[in-house]
């Protein structure tokens, strides 16, 4: 097959226009209203309905799309990869129509959680995170104001139960076996599923081609790695990948050529790391370091998921020992190389 990525289709199908990529699989482009402005999700043909693998933001276009797409198709099964909101958040409103939910634990406690904190300014540890950052004081001031995303905003009400999914097991969909196995680092307990029979890879967020997902740090837990967690992952699932898999990601295009991608996507990360490890030779905080790891300017509402990302890589390199970091007079953590 060689060492490139391949693209089977040079152009994704209209929104809510279901293209065939496998028999008894087709791929549903969804809209998003920001910088990514697409969802990938998947319908699964099976005897008594489909199944639809993530689901899009809850709006009443995408319900509407939804409902074109399935053309009167009974859906009987959500399977949710992870518990971003562009990837569940209609899994409540296929629920009230008679769907099971199938997600791993962690995501549906993730998501559930975040469904029901519904907030109308921002909570105060989530203000000490922003400021321990560094974010920039203009930006503060503004947010110290508004009114912050919600979950609640785009998902839909999640009734109680959901059927779990676990590391190794293996489930039936479309009439083949897929293996789960568990990412990390974007999203706790990632599930991404695998049909070793005929090269067939459900990657959601965990296995996109051309980008890398958001690896962010946030209030909720501040001491975590993400990136450390995701360099672990991409290494732990390298082990089945082979260059004729047809991976359906989660955004993007289909590709082949998985090998290649998670060395590019675990070179790519070393390489921000050691930019941003030479950057740190004069102390900075984290959202003084867009610059190393994102190479361009950093504008408007891409502000909050750099910040985020800078954040998980600067704290990548505090517990690596690779720099150290001390608090300023504003309370944001001072990095520098060690």
């Amino acid at each position: 097959m060689g060492e490139k990525l391949i693209y089977p289709w040079d152009a994704a199908p209209e929104h809510g226009q279901p293209v065939e990529v496998a028999p008894g699989i087709e791929w549903v482009r969804l809209p998003l209203p920001m910088a990514l402005d697409h969802v990938n999700c998947w319908i699964l043909q099976e005897d008594d309905g489909v199944t639809v693998v993530d689901t899009g933001f809850a709006s009443k276009l995408t319900r509407r799309l939804w409902e074109q797409a399935l053309d009167g198709r009974r859906v009987t099964r959500v399977v949710v990869t992870h518990h971003h909101p562009d990837h569940v958040g209609l899994a409540g409103w296929f629920m009230e129509q008679g769907a099971e939910l199938w997600m791993t634990r962690v995501a549906w406690l993730m998501a559930r959680m975040l469904r029901l904190d519904e907030q109308d300014r921002p909570a105060p540890e989530t203000v000490d995170f922003w400021r321990a950052s560094g974010m920039a004081a203009e930006v503060l001031a503004q947010r110290l104001e508004e009114r912050p995303f919600n979950f609640a905003d785009v998902v839909a009400p999640m009734p109680l139960g959901y059927r779990r999914l676990d590391e190794g097991a293996t489930l039936r969909m479309g009439g083949r076996d897929w293996v789960v196995r568990l990412g990390a680092g974007h999203a706790p307990d990632h599930a991404t599923f695998w049909c070793d029979a005929d090269g067939l890879v459900l990657g959601g967020d965990q296995l996109l081609p051309s980008i890398s997902p958001n690896l962010g740090l946030y209030a909720t837990e501040p001491m975590a790695d993400p990136v450390g967690d995701w360099l672990d992952a991409c290494a732990r699932l390298a082990r089945f990948a082979d260059p004729g898999q047809l991976v359906l990601p989660g955004h993007k295009l289909p590709f082949r050529g998985l090998p290649l991608r998670l060395r590019q996507l675990i070179d790519n990360h070393h390489g921000a790391l050691s930019r941003l490890e030479a950057h740190l030779a004069q102390p900075r905080t984290a959202g003084e370091c867009f610059a190393p790891l994102f190479k361009r300017e950093i504008r408007g509402g891409e502000y909050g998921l750099a910040l985020v990302e800078a954040a998980a890589h600067c704290q990548h390199l505090y517990l690596q020992g690779r720099a150290t970091r001390e608090r300023g007079a504003d309370g944001a953590w001072i990095y520098r190389a060690a």
